[in-house]
């Protein structure tokens, strides 16, 4: 029996594994993150960070992700056996960062170098990835899971038995967790659209670095080759679209990768390395829940769609991020177990919807050829939203009989419910404590955090809010109280962790907050309003929702 027993095992390594550890780490729970390959991933893989997911790792105290993720480059468009330019265009429309929304272009990262980062961040908190280490098999009661992992260490394979309190499934579609929770995975497998894709090395004549390369249709043969320097100077994330062709045999084979682009593109082409190659077919699924127990599934292991929109890492990554406080809300003791069960209530109507834009999109190519679907700011996940879930409070909304869910809702900036994504705001001035440093709000929010932001005329207006918040636990709730840049200068008097001066008026303006008003804003650990409410009372109704016996 090993004594490694923290209160969290998260089985799976890759980028969902590792946001849903650093999170739990971050809220002081203490994690073992295990992953059976003996070597770490490599490859792009599913590059693109849209700017939901920007923002996620903003607040896991991420920045490497956007800093050295890299916009998409324009794409040049050629008959197969040409280096005719047809077209020449972005693949979705360029946006501009604003004071609402700084993370507005989306990156491209490859998931190796992504998991290298998030790796070295976990390891801040001494907490290690342990390779070649497999989940064989595991039960549990209502007070812990009891399971056994299988570490092989060259020919031999060492048993341990263990003990843990939670679980979280980050094991892929074909992981053991899922299938040992007996979860539905309903949906299907598409036999129209299969391709090749990997990473190569290569250069050719007219094949410029600047460029993203298509030759053909998405509804035909095609080829896509994306340069990207994580491969080498040489190196492109390639796809090959083969309708008629076997496309397993062609991705286990280095010659055929090589003779099928050779086939496409008219130019000499020097291949250097095929780094690795695989084939895909979509799968399109989903469970119907989330949880079972004291076990959860994220990412992969709960969903999977059509690469075409590029959701499936990001919806991944906000499954471990909508998890990761509760959990942690719960290993503390400050919340009720019930507060888990939101996980599946908020996440489910997200990831059917995602399915369904996604599958959207790959129909739209197959039958027409073209990737114009990607041009739909949907995919941005700005406008993701928990408008219906349980545990937001909105007093200013009216309620709508009937109206349809759309939890993947467009991005609306001038509407704002609780359940939206809270916006940011540069340049805030703080006035207490007394340093003259500006600041911005998504600063200030942080995945171990409630974020009581109350807009006030002036500080004594915010008295009784504050008062309110003096029953809960500093650990993971802070208040912050917003002054127009017109208030007078008062004495501060009261317990406010800061008091923030919008000196350009960004955030009245983003949480469309009229200067002469009070209105009260609970921000959640994941950057999402969980409550807009009018005084005290709504402070502690939300808040009721949450914690465990804090206003009985």
């Amino acid at each position: 029996m090993n004594d490694n027993h923290p209160p969290v095992l998260v089985v799976g390594a890759g980028p969902v594994g590792l946001v849903a550890a650093l999170m739990l780490v971050q809220n002081g729970i203490p994690v073992r993150i295990i992953d059976k390959d003996p070597n770490h991933h490599i490859g792009q893989r599913g590059p693109g960070i849209w700017p939901r997911t920007l923002e996620v790792f903003n607040f896991l105290d991420v920045p490497e992700v956007n800093d050295l993720g890299k916009p998409s480059p324009l794409i040049r468009r050629y008959k197969i056996g040409s280096m005719e330019i047809l077209k020449a265009h972005l693949i979705y429309p360029h946006r501009e960062p604003t004071p609402a929304i700084p993370f507005y272009v989306p990156k491209l990262m490859g998931q190796e170098l992504l998991e290298v980062i998030l790796r070295r961040h976990l390891e801040k908190f001494s907490c290690f990835v342990e390779s070649s280490t497999e989940l064989r098999s595991f039960t549990q009661s209502n007070e812990q899971i009891t399971g056994v992992l299988v570490k092989k260490q060259g020919d031999n394979e060492i048993l341990e038995t263990f003990s843990t309190k939670w679980m979280i499934g980050a094991d892929g579609a074909k992981g053991m967790v899922r299938k040992r929770l007996g979860l539905t995975f309903l949906g299907e497998t598409r036999d129209d659209f299969r391709v090749v894709t990997g990473d190569v090395r290569l250069t050719g004549p007219g094949l410029d670095r600047m460029y993203w390369h298509r030759f053909g249709n998405f509804n035909g043969r095609a080829i896509s080759l994306r340069p990207t320097d994580e491969v080498g100077e040489d190196g492109w994330q390639f796809f090959i679209v083969e309708p008629d062709c076997d496309v397993e045999r062609i991705a286990q084979s280095q010659q055929l990768v090589y003779e099928s682009i050779t086939s496409m593109v008219d130019t000499e082409i020097t291949f250097n390395k095929l780094v690795w190659s695989t084939h895909y077919q979509p799968n399109i699924r989903m469970v119907n829940k989330f949880s079972e127990g004291r076990v959860f599934v994220a990412g992969d292991a709960a969903h999977v769609s059509s690469p075409t929109g590029g959701q499936g890492l990001n919806s991944g990554v906000q499954d471990a991020f909508n998890l990761g406080w509760k959990l942690a809300l719960v290993e503390k003791g400050l919340a009720d177990k019930s507060l888990l069960e939101t996980y599946t209530t908020e996440r489910l109507p997200v990831i059917s919807e995602m399915l369904e834009v996604t599958t959207s999109i790959m129909n739209h190519a197959m039958e027409t050829g073209s990737l114009s679907g990607w041009s739909n700011i949907i995919l941005w996940m700005l406008g993701i939203n928990y408008r219906f879930s349980s545990i937001v409070l909105d007093e200013f909304a009216t309620p709508v009989k009937g109206k349809p869910m759309s939890a993947y809702g467009a991005l609306n900036e001038g509407y704002l419910e609780a359940g939206d994504r809270a916006p940011d705001a540069p340049k805030l001035l703080c006035v207490h404590p007394e340093n003259s440093d500006t600041m911005t709000l998504f600063g200030l929010y942080r995945p171990w955090y409630h974020t009581v932001l109350v807009f006030a005329p002036n500080p004594a207006d915010a008295t009784q809010i504050l008062t309110a918040l003096e029953r809960c636990d500093k650990s993971v709730v802070q208040s912050a109280v917003i002054l127009p840049s017109s208030a007078l200068a008062t004495p501060i008097t009261h317990s406010a962790n800061l008091v923030l001066l919008d000196q350009e008026g960004h955030a009245y303006s983003a949480y469309l907050v009229k200067t002469t008003k009070i209105k009260v804003f609970v921000i959640r650990p994941d950057g999402v309003i969980g409550a807009i409410v009018h005084d005290a009372d709504g402070v502690k109704k939300y808040f009721s929702k949450i914690f465990r016996e804090i206003y009985d």
